[in-house]
């Protein structure tokens, strides 16, 4: 009986110690695989957050993903913006002239519609580049300008009344009219800014209807 008893014991014990074998093994194997699921979570989040800064750099370069959101704007949006303010206020001191100079009831009427459409664009264009950062004015003027009258034109056309000053007014607004269009067109080729490609496509629409109309009038004065 004191052998068969012994035997038992032992075998037991044995028994036991398998079980905490296995349970030991089992418990590790489960940490080494939470290790792993981790460590590839952890891998994984870095490719995520590498792949978003990559994204955000190729954004910043370009302004903004999308065009028309704020800061979507490149160089040649700019330069419309600086070129177009000085270019509108001339046509609208241009505009201003006719009052007590003009006589021909179409022209009288013309000048109403540019200052009607080109004061509105000139507030859209500074708040551009007030959002953007930049400043108003390139420098020099505007002078340089395609369309831009000299001071002697102003002073020329300033002289005149009646039909000479209607003349003179379609003369220079035609030649005026045409650079605008011409840097509105540069601006739909090579610009980004979802607002100032649209202001570009109202000035090529707008004023080359009106240089249609000029030269009409121009025809029969």
């Amino acid at each position: 009986m004191r052998a068969f008893t012994t035997r038992t014991t032992t075998r037991s014990t044995a028994r036991t110690t398998a079980r905490k074998l296995a349970l030991t093994g089992a418990v590790a194997a489960t940490g080494l695989l939470l290790a792993a699921c981790s460590g590839s979570g952890d891998s994984m989040n870095g490719m995520d957050h590498g792949a978003k800064s990559s994204a955000s750099a190729s954004a910043s370069a370009t302004g903004s993903a999308a065009p028309g959101t704020p800061g979507a704007f490149n160089d040649a949006d700019v330069m419309f913006a600086q070129m177009m303010i000085p270019h509108h206020e001339q046509a609208l001191e241009m505009a201003r002239l006719a009052d007590g100079r003009a006589e021909d009831a179409e022209v009288k009427k013309l000048v109403g519609e540019i200052e009607k459409a080109q004061d509105p664009e000139i507030r859209k264009m500074r708040a551009w580049l007030r959002t953007w950062g930049k400043p108003e004015s390139m420098g020099g003027g505007g002078h340089g300008m395609a369309g831009m009258m000299s001071a002697k034109d102003m002073a020329d056309l300033t002289a005149l009344k009646g039909k000479a000053f209607d003349r003179k007014f379609a003369e220079l607004m035609i030649a005026h009219h045409e650079g605008a269009v011409e840097m509105a067109k540069t601006e739909q080729r090579d610009g980004a800014d979802a607002g100032a490609k649209q202001v570009a496509d109202d000035v090529v629409r707008t004023q080359a209807a009106e240089i249609a109309q000029l030269k009409k009038i121009l025809e029969r004065l």
